[in-house]
């Protein structure tokens, strides 16, 4: 699953990565948890454009926002099948973006937490979707981050790692117009591990209410 992560690149950095039609509002975060705000990344009519959503799903059907709450992620190998994200996979997909995420791993009876980044501890984005739900004028924007199999670097931390997305992937990604959901479907694979590099953290970013740069330091 991915129940944590972090973003604290520069807003110009987080532009360019992503061709966005104007720098994000963003301050730098380190532990980044769920049903608080997230930044994503969507195609408008006007271009790219970075949009803050509420991180846990709520399918626009459900009258219970607090189901959000168990819907942080979605099985990549179910995906498309399920009620709660089948119709976000059709025309609402998104890119959440983050610098690094985290996992814990079982040891001796206790969780080691883990910080996973890419190669050069760049930006990048999990592979998302978002929906739009509630009353007229009460609407919310949420979403959720897909999940896939781990791959060899993970598997000794976590049976299950978020789907990242390569760069050249987002525009594929992001128009539905162009792309349905089964050509999509095979991006939602495990990135390379070549390309990850893991450290052990502080179980200080246990607690949500947590966010400081010491958070991701390497014990």
């Amino acid at each position: 699953m991915c129940g944590r992560f972090t973003l604290s690149q520069s807003t110009e950095a987080i532009a360019e990565a992503f061709a966005l039609t104007a720098p994000p509002a963003v301050e730098p975060r380190y532990n980044i948890a769920p049903t608080q705000n997230v930044l994503t990344v969507r195609a408008t009519a006007e271009g790219r454009s970075a949009i803050a959503v509420r991180w846990g799903l709520v399918p626009s059907w459900s009258k219970d926002p607090s189901i959000g709450a168990r819907m942080i992620n979605a099985r990549s190998e179910t995906v498309a099948e399920k009620p709660s994200f089948r119709s976000a996979l059709r025309s609402r997909r998104c890119l959440v973006i983050a610098d690094g995420f985290y996992e814990w791993k079982q040891v001796e009876g206790k969780k080691q937490p883990y910080h996973i980044r890419l190669e050069g501890s760049g930006v990048f984005a999990f592979a998302g979707l978002w929906e739009r739900s509630g009353k007229a004028g009460e609407e919310i924007e949420t979403c959720t981050i897909i999940t896939t199999a781990a791959n060899e670097l993970m598997l000794p931390i976590h049976k299950r790692m978020p789907v990242i997305l390569n760069a050249d992937d987002y525009e594929r990604w992001l128009d539905p117009g162009e792309h349905q959901a089964e050509a999509v479907l095979p991006l939602l694979r495990p990135y390379p591990s070549s390309r990850m590099s893991a450290h052990t953290v502080s179980t200080l970013v246990n607690s949500p209410r947590e966010n400081k740069p010491e958070l991701i330091n390497s014990l």
